[in-house]
This record gives structure tokens, C-alpha cells and sequence, in this order.
């Protein structure tokens, strides 16, 4: 059952572009996704994990979404932020992230599916990113590509044409 809103209409997810009022709850959704679903990565190591997190602020996040380089994108219902994805307007993918209560729901395929569409009409061929071994089975099955052996076990290159 999808939730309602306050005039008990339906109310879907909704791919947007992300504002900089959207911050705040975009920096939870980024926090709680990496420590609650990524242990894969971090295995529960408060270094580890406090390294991944330290750019994870409001402020950063604001100002990532002011970037006029970035495209920040929200999935929402409703003013509930669900997922939170980035790209450079080079087809860098740099964020992708859902709320531990939203996986699993197809945000994170739309959110991509998203970014590769801004990418195609910005006229590039091809997105890139570094995917955390928590996601890189989710970005194969999306037809992405490793580039190169890791080098490290938390960052795999991947890629993807777009043709």
C-alpha cells in the first residue's frame, strides 16, 4: 500500500532535482545508507567509517547541490527524501545512496536511470564511477562494467556506455 498524503491521495516516488532546503535530510539519507548498508565495506570500522563520513555534511551537501559542475538528484515521497544520487556533467557518477527503509524498492535504479538520461542529453556516451563492493553487483546487473582489477576492495571502477 502506498502512503498517503495529508488529503489521503496516493502518493508516489518522484525523481527531482535536489535543492539546497534539501540538505539537511539528504546528509541523513547519506550517513544512514553507509553505516547501516554498506558493512560489506567498512566492516564496522570506526576509522574506516569515519573517513567515508567526514564530507558527509549538511554544508557539503548544500553546497554540492549548488555546484553548477553536479547534478544532485532526490527520490522522494512525498517531502521524504528516499534516495539521494550526483553526477559531474562529465558523467562521473559520484553519489548513490538510498534510506536503509527505502531498499530494495527500485529508488537506486531510478535514480540511475536518472542520471544516465541527464548524461545522454548532455551528449556524452558513457557514465563512470567508483562502486563500494556493497553496490557493484546492483551496477553490473545495470550493464556497468569493472575498468580496471581494485586496487583496493572498497573501490571498483565501473562504466558504462550509453549508446
Amino acid at each position: 500500500m502506498e502512503p498517503l498524503d495529508e488529503a489521503g491521495r496516493g502518493v508516489r516516488m518522484e525523481i527531482r532535482g535536489a535543492r539546497t532546503e534539501d540538505a539537511g535530510q539528504a546528509c541523513t539519507v547519506l550517513r544512514r545508507s553507509i553505516q547501516e548498508l554498506c558493512h560489506a565495506d567498512h566492516n564496522g570500522d570506526a576509522a574506516r567509517l569515519a573517513d567515508w563520513l567526514f564530507n558527509k555534511t549538511p554544508e557539503n551537501v548544500a553546497a554540492w547541490i549548488r555546484n553548477p559542475q553536479s547534478l544532485v538528484f532526490d527520490a522522494t515521497e512525498g517531502e521524504t527524501i528516499l534516495g539521494v544520487a550526483a553526477m559531474t556533467n562529465t558523467g562521473k557518477i559520484t553519489l548513490n545512496y538510498v534510506s536503509p527503509e527505502a531498499r530494495f524498492r527500485g529508488i537506486s535504479k531510478a535514480l540511475i536511470d536518472r542520471l544516465e538520461a541527464q548524461a545522454r542529453e548532455l551528449g556524452l556516451d558513457r557514465c563512470t564511477l567508483n562502486s563500494t563492493e556493497t553496490a557493484r553487483q546492483f551496477y553490473l546487473s545495470l550493464g556497468y562494467q569493472e575498468q580496471i582489477a581494485p586496487t583496493n576492495e572498497a573501490c571498483r571502477s565501473m562504466a558504462k556506455a550509453l549508446i
